[in-house]
């Protein structure tokens, strides 16, 4: 069983998004790094996007998702940044002008609809070397639908049968290897994770 998850309400949602942007200068670009769905669907305009690396932190499959790529009969999973290591991902720079709020408001409706994540504000490495701030989404551990470290057999299950509102849990992560591999950034981890999984999906990555 995972435990009871709920939507957050529309105040909710304004509250926390009002609470990581307290400190945050309003005249000023933002930086919003991605390492999955968001690498290869952002969902909003961007002025800028380039490989950028974060560290304390590395990209797995640590989240139950029973609406987006499951369902609560059949969970699926998908990626979050839990402690530890480091991670490849897209950075994206949001331009400071009139559209960023709703923008924003997008973009919390989709990362943040259970508060399954934490906002947070990380350092990161752009590929040309510049250091930028980046907005991303952190695993909360103190959650029902934090799955920590699961077996392959586990994996396996889901992959081969787990289907959301937006589709396969395999489809996301296969899509999520591909954008990372062409971006020039493999995820060597997750690729053999699939590999093993899914040894006979000629599609799997």
């Amino acid at each position: 069983m995972l435990g009871e998850a709920r939507l957050l309400s529309d105040d909710e949602l304004r509250a926390s998004l009002a609470r990581t942007f307290r400190h945050i200068d309003p005249t000023q670009d933002v930086w919003l790094f991605g390492y999955g769905s968001l690498i290869w669907n952002p969902g909003l305009p961007t002025v800028e996007a380039t490989r950028g690396r974060v560290h304390g932190y590395h990209r797995g499959l640590y989240l139950w998702s029973r609406v987006n790529r499951g369902t609560p009969e059949q969970p699926g999973l998908v990626l979050a940044l839990d402690r530890g290591g480091a991670c490849s991902g897209i950075a994206y720079r949001l331009a400071a002008d009139e559209g960023l709020a709703t923008h924003l408001d997008t973009l919390w409706r989709r990362e943040m609809p259970m508060g399954s994540y934490r906002p947070a504000w990380l350092p990161c490495m752009l590929a040309d070397g510049r250091r930028v701030t980046v907005l991303t989404f952190v695993m909360r551990r103190d959650i029902p639908t934090y799955t920590g470290k699961l077996s392959d057999e586990v994996v396996q299950k889901v992959l081969n049968c787990a289907t959301g509102r937006y589709g396969t849990t395999f489809d996301y992560i296969s899509r999520t290897v591909q954008a990372l591999r062409a971006s020039g950034m493999p995820d060597r981890a997750l690729e053999a994770l699939l590999a093993r999984c899914c040894p006979n999906r000629p599609d799997a990555g």
